[in-house]
C-alpha cells in the first residue's frame, strides 16, 4: 500500500497529472485537424477519433520538446516529485543536438503517460462511486436493470463495490508504475551528456583558478603585512622604554603597513565582483614600482639592487614579480629573524629574474596549522607565466630563485 498510496507515489501522481495538463494544447490542436478531416465530428465524439488526436499531438510535443530551454524546466520538475537524485540530473538548457533529442524523448513519454493517466483518473473515480453506491440505492439499481449490461444480475449489483475497488487500485497500480519508469529513465534521458559534462569541469577549472589566486594573494598580502606588523610590534615591546624614538618610528611604520594592506585587501576582494573577466589585472595591485616602498616597511635590512628598467616590464609580470618579493620577505620575517636580506632583481632580454638570500636563524620553525602554502603559491605564480621559481637551503643561507619569462606573458 506504501508503493501505491505513499508519499513518493502521490507525488508521481501529481508529475503525471501535470503532464496530462501539458498535453491538453498539443490535443486541442490535434483536434482541430481531425475535425477538419471528420467532417464535423469532434475527437470527444469517438474512441477512435479520440486515439486518432492523442496520436497527432505527441509528434507536435516531441517538437517542443527540443527547444534547449525546456530541458531545465522539465528537470525542475523531477527533481521536485520524482525523487531522482538531483545529482544524477543535468543542469542547464541543452547544449547538444544529442541532449535535445533526449529531452524530446523524455517530454513525448511524459506527456503521453500523462494524457493516459489522468484521463483514467477523471473517469474512474466517479465510476468506482457509483458503483459503490449500487446496491445501496433502489433507483440506480433500477437504472441498471432497465439498461441492461453485466451489472444487471443479483451478483453483479452485489460485487459491483468491490469491482469498483479494486479499479481504484489498478489505477493507482498503473500511476505507480509510470511514475516508476519516467524516475528510472529521467538520469538517462535527462541526466548530463558529455558536452555538459566538458563544460561543468571547464566552470569548475576556472572557479578554482579563481579561488587560487584569492588564495596566494590573500596569503601573500596580508600574511606578509602581518609578519611584518608583529616584527616591528615584538622590537618596539622591547625598546620600549630605552628607545622611545624606535618605537615611534616602528608604530608609524605599523600605521602605514596596516593601511596599505586594507587597499590591497580591497583589491584582492574586488577580484569577487569581477563576473565578466575573473582574471582580468586589477589597476590597483601593487607591482615592482612599489617594491622600494615595501621594503622600507618590512623592518628587516635588505640590500636591494636592480638591474635593468623595471618600468617597461609587462603589468602581469611586474606584478606577480612583487607577489613573489613579498613573499619572500615574508618568509625572512617568519624564519630569519631579523638577519640582513640581500634581494637581485634583475631585467634582461626576454625574461626577469629574482634572487633573494638571508641568513638562517638556527632555530627551529614553528609549524603554522595550514601554513605552508607561501612556496607552491610562489611556484604557482610563475609557472602561470611559464616560468619557475623554488626556495630552500644553500650554502648555509635560505635563497629564493625566480625567473619569469617577459615576451609573450599572458
Amino acid at each position: 500500500m506504501r508503493a501505491l498510496l505513499g508519499a513518493r507515489a502521490r507525488h508521481r501522481w501529481i508529475h503525471l497529472v501535470i503532464g496530462g495538463a501539458l498535453l491538453m494544447p498539443y490535443f486541442l490542436v490535434g483536434s482541430v485537424v481531425v475535425g477538419g478531416t471528420a467532417h464535423g465530428a469532434g475527437s470527444f465524439d469517438s474512441f477512435p477519433l479520440a486515439l486518432v488526436t492523442f496520436a497527432l499531438a505527441l509528434p507536435l510535443a516531441a517538437a517542443s520538446g527540443l527547444v534547449p530551454i525546456a530541458r531545465p524546466l522539465l528537470v525542475l520538475g523531477v527533481r521536485a516529485l520524482c525523487g531522482v537524485d538531483p545529482v544524477a540530473l543535468a543542469d542547464g538548457p541543452a547544449r547538444s543536438w544529442d541532449a535535445r533529442l533526449r529531452t524530446s524523448a523524455w517530454y513525448t513519454l511524459h506527456v503521453a503517460l500523462g494524457g493516459i493517466l489522468s484521463g483514467a483518473s477523471l473517469v474512474l473515480p466517479p465510476f468506482t462511486v457509483f458503483l459503490i453506491a449500487l446496491p445501496v440505492f433502489p433507483g440506480l439499481r433500477h437504472s441498471v436493470y432497465s439498461t441492461g449490461g453485466p451489472l444487471a444480475t443479483d451478483w453483479g449489483i452485489a460485487l459491483a463495490p468491490a469491482a469498483g475497488i479494486a479499479m481504484l487500485l489498478a489505477l493507482a497500480a498503473c500511476s505507480a508504475a509510470a511514475g516508476a519508469l519516467l524516475a528510472r529513465l529521467a538520469p538517462l534521458l535527462l541526466g548530463p551528456t558529455p558536452v555538459d559534462r566538458l563544460a561543468a569541469a571547464e566552470q569548475r577549472a576556472a572557479e578554482l583558478a579563481v579561488r587560487n589566486r584569492l588564495a596566494r594573494e590573500l596569503h601573500d598580502s596580508v600574511g606578509h603585512a602581518l609578519s611584518a606588523v608583529t616584527l616591528q610590534a615584538s622590537a618596539a615591546r622591547r625598546v620600549l622604554d630605552s628607545n622611545p624614538e624606535f618605537v615611534r618610528e616602528a608604530l608609524a611604520a605599523i600605521e602605514e603597513t596596516t593601511r596599505r594592506t586594507v587597499d590591497e585587501l580591497d583589491s584582492v576582494l574586488g577580484l569577487l565582483r569581477q563576473d565578466d573577466d575573473p582574471d582580468a589585472p586589477d589597476p590597483t595591485t601593487p607591482d615592482l614600482a612599489a617594491l622600494e616602498g615595501l621594503l622600507a616597511r618590512t623592518g628587516l635590512d635588505v640590500g636591494y639592487a636592480l638591474e635593468g628598467d623595471a618600468s617597461r616590464l609587462p603589468e602581469l609580470v611586474s606584478r606577480e614579480a612583487y607577489r613573489i618579493v613579498q613573499e619572500g620577505l615574508s618568509n625572512a620575517l617568519r624564519h630569519g629573524g631579523s638577519s640582513p636580506v640581500t634581494l637581485q632583481v634583475a631585467v634582461r632580454e626576454g625574461e626577469l629574474t629574482i634572487t633573494m638570500e638571508n641568513s638562517l636563524s638556527g632555530a627551529e620553525p614553528a609549524v603554522r596549522p595550514g601554513g605552508g602554502r607561501g612556496l607552491r603559491g610562489m611556484a604557482e605564480r610563475a609557472a602561470l607565466l611559464g616560468g619557475q621559481a623554488s626556495a630552500g637551503p644553500h650554502d648555509g643561507a635560505w635563497r629564493l630563485s625566480a625567473r619569469l619569462p617577459i615576451g609573450g606573458a599572458r
